[in-house]
């Protein structure tokens, strides 16, 4: 006589089925999306739900007939996988690993914004500045009397702060903005054949996203480097006097005391290699020389660089070229380098 062996319910096949396609779907979820804890939990939590219902309808069947168990021998590999997998794919990590890594995260953005914030006000401040009579008088006048070739744009006609990465390790210290250049534009050597010159070696070496610098929402974002100026205000010929560059210090002071990243201070030409010096109270004798390349180390373990500043009579004549200044900046994200 020949036993008849009964078969799963159809209810049960069912559900198996759609277990079966959560759980792929799932894992290929959680392999290519990395969605957040709790959706990892929430799916986790899903998943031991329908296996329990699978195997809440297997198990009357199984009661009905001893014989069930040779039916449901051959899926027994399957039914560990379905109960198995959800714990190998979809477990959430540890909860404290798991807060660990929004804390530091979280820590970091909050230091970015303070320094953006703390950036942003000094650059208000530096904006309404009008302590420099002879320098208010010329910038202004020199936005009233547009060049012909800016005729119809408005000069910005203001100081002009510095701008780049919060988070900048490099610094870029120039002599003061140009007339028709950060004087028109109002972001530092932006407008003029100087910055068209920078910005263009600051691309070649990764500090830049594009290598064109002609207004201020052009689209140009800095990374690891900051860009700014000794001199605030633009001067007559380009010549601002002591007394002028020494009011105007405590601003690219208090900017570089924000920057807590700064490892390196490229100084563009003698003027602003000698305000680097004053600056961090460089007094030692021989006094450091300035030259192209040059380097001095500090007693903090921050560098100064040397670089010819890149005016048209430097770049026209070839005294400063483009292999020149890119090593300069190649040497100076070398240093600025975490140390291994």
């Amino acid at each position: 006589m020949t036993t008849a062996v009964p078969v799963l319910p159809a209810a049960f096949e069912l559900t198996t089925v759609s277990v079966v396609l959560v759980v792929v779907a799932s894992c290929l979820v959680m392999i290519f999306v990395q969605p957040p804890t709790w959706f990892r939990r929430c799916a986790s939590s899903l998943l031991r739900t329908l296996v329990q219902i699978a195997l809440a309808l297997a198990l009357p069947a199984s009661l009905e007939n001893a014989a069930t168990t040779a039916s449901i021998a051959p899926r027994a590999p399957f039914a560990v996988g379905v109960v198995v997998l959800p714990w190998l794919t979809v477990q959430p990590p540890s909860r404290s690993a798991s807060v660990d890594e929004r804390m530091i995260v979280r820590g970091e953005r909050m230091q970015q914004s303070l320094r953006e914030n703390r950036l942003e006000t000094l650059a208000a401040q530096i904006e309404r500045c009008r302590a420099c009579p002879r320098l208010v008088a010329w910038r202004e006048q020199v936005a009233r009397d547009r060049r012909a070739a800016f005729a119809d744009e408005t000069y910005w006609g203001r100081p002009v702060a510095g701008f780049g990465d919060p988070a900048a390790r490099v610094v870029l210290l120039g002599l003061a903005p140009a007339a028709h250049g950060a004087n028109r534009t109002g972001r530092v050597f932006t407008g003029d054949r100087s910055g068209d010159f920078l910005y263009a070696a600051l691309w070649r070496t990764g500090f830049a996203n594009q290598s064109s610098s002609r207004h201020r929402d052009d689209g140009l974002r800095l990374s690891d480097c900051f860009v700014t100026a000794v001199v605030r205000c633009a001067p007559p010929a380009n010549r601002p006097t002591v007394a002028e560059r020494d009011r105007c210090m405590p601003y690219a002071r208090r900017e570089l005391d924000l920057l807590d990243g700064l490892r390196v201070v490229v100084c563009l030409g003698g003027f602003a290699w000698d305000a680097a010096l004053a600056l961090f109270g460089v007094r030692r004798t021989p006094r450091p020389r300035f030259g192209h390349g040059a380097e001095h180390a500090l007693e903090d373990g921050r560098t100064l660089l040397g670089c010819y500043h890149p005016s048209q009579q430097n770049t026209f004549t070839g005294r400063l070229t483009e292999p020149m200044i890119d090593r300069v900046l190649r040497r100076a994200s070398e240093l600025a380098a975490p140390a291994r």
